[in-house]
């Protein structure tokens, strides 16, 4: 194995002071392959597990949005505490879990409710490691959304922090869940094309700003949103809830109600967001990183972009990642795209392009998915009426629902499918893409070491750094 490669055994997910069934190996084995795990000794597991037959008590983190899906799924346990520093939000959330107690600072909810059993994560980016591993190091479990951190340096930390306190947890890139991405796994497995050298996965993301330069000046907080809070561990900036008479660069038009920052449109900005690639690489890469059992690339590089600024991610882009051989299957590439770039549609293709999606290219033929790696198909999709699908070699979740998969490892089940030990290592190979978009070249990656070898400057984005009075 060469210097460049991660040196992690394959992932070990062990349930806290329980004997794992057969099933539950092959299940959480199944889950494990294809990704990297930090290795070590486990710690004395502190997270508590109720039994099937208990409620568990449940705090939320972010309330609107995505937050709503999130405690919606969870509406069957106890929610018992809420915490969002926009007071409009609980005040949403309070009609609906009126004996819930409010909080504006999710410190000191983890602080004050030693009761809660686990805690959802649905927050701007910059905020998950912080939350989350917050929570863990309290023995809570963990829902957090994706991407699981802001950071490859807190990806690892998530996966590492994750098995030493022995907590349940999962990243809310709900596909992985799904019928149709095991489908999809066990289609290549079984040979269906071929060894595959190449994916490309794209989205028509970002549909909100990028590409814009900080605005000038500054706007009165809304009294409802403590905007220091809002920061958190980011560096200070005024508040500034328009852009004035300008449209956003990405041509969209101005949605004021979603402001430059708060509510929505902070996913552009680097100090606070991940960008298209952010936003939807957990979900649209999902089915290509376990496919094709990607572990960490060697290097990623930069092919072309719109033009860049310092603190916004750019309107369009497209990245290519390089990965070495694993076991049987051979080195391959993975080449993203977003802002409406796509790639070249294959001449079997049938029918026409969907906004987001992947496209495996293998020595015997092609398939394609969608956006959440639905509908795992043959090209052209004509020839899936002749083709019997490979018996399933992948245990399926209940439903397909990602939140009573988490539910089910809070009380003692089979570790959630996307479990940080799943889902930390992912996070890191997407993250990788938004290094080489920032730094603007090709970047050698040292995964057992966790550096960039031919960039030094990239430090600094690998680990990031945190306000005063914040930490992970």
């Amino acid at each position: 194995m060469s210097n460049s490669q991660p040196s992690f055994e394959p992932a070990r997910i062990e349930l806290p002071q329980r004997q794992l069934s057969r099933r539950q190996f092959l299940y959480t084995s199944a889950f494990a392959a294809g990704s990297l795990a930090i290795s070590g000794c486990v710690s004395p597991p502190r997270g508590r597990y109720r039994s099937p037959n208990e409620k568990l008590d449940l705090g939320i983190i972010g309330c609107r949005g995505k937050g709503e899906v999130d405690s919606a799924g969870l509406s069957s346990e106890n929610i018992m505490a809420l915490c969002d520093v926009d007071s409009n939000s609980l005040d949403w959330a309070k009609q609906k879990w009126p004996k819930a107690r409010l909080y504006r600072d999710y410190r000191v909810m983890l602080e004050t409710e030693k009761a809660l059993d686990a805690t959802t994560v649905t927050i701007p980016d910059h905020h998950h490691a912080p939350a989350a591993l917050m929570a863990m190091k309290l023995g809570k479990h963990v829902y957090c959304q994706k991407p699981l951190t802001h950071t490859i340096h807190e990806a690892r930390l998530m996966a590492k922090v994750a098995k030493e306190y022995g907590v349940a947890t999962q990243m809310g890139n709900q596909g992985h869940s799904s019928e149709d991405i095991r489908r999809l796994c066990e289609m290549i497995w079984s040979g269906a094309i071929g060894p595959v050298r190449e994916a490309h996965c794209w989205t028509n993301r970002p549909i909100w700003p990028q590409g814009r330069t900080r605005p000038a000046g500054s706007d009165p907080v809304p009294a409802n949103l403590d905007w220091d809070l809002w920061l958190g561990p980011a560096p200070l900036r005024p508040f500034k809830q328009s852009w004035g008479d300008e449209a956003p660069a990405n041509g969209n038009r101005r949605r004021p109600a979603r402001g430059i920052y708060h509510p929505f449109n902070w996913r552009g900005w680097w100090d606070f967001g991940c960008g298209a690639l952010g936003d939807m690489a957990c979900h649209v890469m999902d089915g290509a990183n376990w496919a094709l059992k990607l572990g960490a690339p060697t290097s990623v590089e930069l092919v072309s972009s719109s033009e860049k600024t310092p603190d916004m991610a750019p309107q369009k882009s497209v990245l290519r990642y390089n990965f070495p051989a694993r076991g049987e299957m051979p080195p391959c590439t993975l080449t993203w795209y977003d802002g409406g770039n796509k790639p070249e549609k294959p001449r079997e293709m049938e029918g026409e392009w969907k906004q987001s999606g992947t496209i495996f290219i293998g020595d015997k033929g092609k398939m394609l998915c969608d956006e959440y790696c639905e509908r795992p198909r043959l090209l052209p999709e004509s020839s899936m009426a002749d083709y019997k699908r490979p018996d399933p070699m992948i245990p399926r979740v209940k439903g397909n629902d990602p939140y009573q998969d988490f539910i089910q490892a809070c009380k003692g089940g089979t570790p959630a499918c996307s479990n940080f030990s799943v889902s930390g290592p992912f996070t890191e190979v997407v993250l990788l893409g938004n290094l080489a978009l920032r730094l603007g070249k090709k970047i050698e990656w040292d995964a057992t070491h966790m550096r960039v070898t031919n960039v030094p400057e990239a430090a600094h984005l690998v680990h990031g750094t945190y306000r005063k009075g914040w930490k992970v």
